[in-house]
């Protein structure tokens, strides 16, 4: 595959590589005046820059993006302004909902592989802010202004191209943030009108939806540096209806003093634990592919063996989103459930959140 030509600033008043703006967790919608809410997208944060026929799509962590997504090409080229700088979130949208595993396999690194999904899963990119426009840097702006002048430059857009839905109205707010969960969405961020854009700074607020659950402590895996010394993550199970334990996340957050005592802890369940363990032929993947121990692109060079536990302990904790029978991200442990059956530990327990159709979010399709 060709190598992408180096994008070169010619009207642009500032290129690629820019750190975005980020946001911090609040408890609930802010209060006051002067704030704008959107919904919290779950997919990739991406700037766009564009200046006359050179794209750049830079992800947050400022690696390039664009040759996993040439499906976006020729919209963007067409619908975009010659010159301009545009801060959003790439998503893939499957069904009702957004589903962020589907867009986590568009990076790949076989061309041919990244054509073929380009057609099966394209991506879509909503846009929620607008940092230069021509030759003028727009960050200094207040939030409202580049919000205001987002929505003139994309006024007609169409699909592939989104504006992200804004309100000032709280209990529309409060609406999405119950419903929006649904369609695969993270919460709601609050930016106050008042706003400049501010690279690195966590001036924005995210309000996002944080459960608890018990889980079945089936495995661990040793931390990097400590092997046989400390524990670095615990391997969480539930029970589905078929009575099979699915392998649904990890809890990997302690402090060290916690990793050692986890080493004893954990010592009894270690004997004789593979000799009906539910996981014990993991290399049999399940019906959806989950089971831990397998690599994926995303772990490549990472040790992720395991050692299994008899499924008899159970914790529980805490979790913000579960997507496609796993957990979102990485959920926090909160205590010892010494109280509790192993065999209780089941989706059951996990709240169905009705789905809003994206389709509705997409109010302009």
């Amino acid at each position: 595959m060709a190598q992408t030509p180096p994008f070169v600033r010619t009207r642009l008043p500032f290129g690629p590589p820019l750190d975005v703006m980020l946001a911090k967790a609040s408890k609930g919608l802010p209060a006051g005046e002067g704030w704008l809410f959107e919904p919290k997208w779950d997919g990739f944060r991406t700037l766009i820059f564009r200046d006359g026929d050179q794209l750049f799509l830079q992800s947050r962590d400022r690696k390039p993006l664009r040759r996993y997504f040439p499906e976006l090409d020729a919209p963007l080229l067409a619908q975009l302004p010659d010159a301009c700088v545009l801060d959003g979130e790439l998503v893939v949208v499957r069904g009702s909902s957004l589903d962020f595993e589907t867009l986590q396999q568009r990076i790949h690194p076989a061309h041919s592989r990244i054509e073929k999904l380009a057609e099966e899963t394209p991506a879509r990119f909503v846009a929620f802010d607008l940092l230069a426009l021509g030759e003028r840097d727009l960050r200094a702006l207040p939030q409202l202004e580049r919000r205001a002048r987002l929505e003139q430059v994309l006024a007609d857009a169409e699909r592939p191209l989104h504006l992200t839905p804004m309100t000032r109205d709280r209990a529309l707010a409060e609406h999405w943030f119950e419903r929006f969960e649904g369609a695969g969405l993270d919460g709601v961020i609050a930016k106050h009108e008042t706003l400049p854009y501010q690279p690195k700074k966590r001036v924005l607020l995210k309000i996002k939806h944080v459960r608890s659950c018990d889980c079945v402590v089936a495995g661990f895996r040793w931390h990097k540096d400590g092997e046989g010394v400390r524990v670095g993550s615990l391997l969480l199970g539930l029970w589905d209806d078929e009575g099979r334990l699915r392998h649904v996340g990890v809890s990997a957050s302690f402090k060290a003093q916690m990793r050692e005592e986890l080493v004893g802890l954990l010592a009894p369940l270690r004997e004789g634990a593979l000799e009906d363990h539910p996981w014990a032929g993991w290399a049999e993947a399940t019906a959806d592919g989950r089971q831990p121990g397998t690599q994926s692109r995303w772990s490549a060079g990472k040790d992720l063996s395991w050692v299994p536990l008899r499924p008899e302990k159970v914790c529980e904790v805490k979790f913000g989103h579960m997507e496609g029978g796993r957990f979102r991200h990485t959920a926090s442990f909160l205590r010892w459930r010494e109280d509790k059956p192993a065999a209780e530990c089941t989706f059951a327990q996990i709240e169905t959140v009705p789905p809003y159709l994206v389709r509705d979010i997409f109010a302009a399709d």
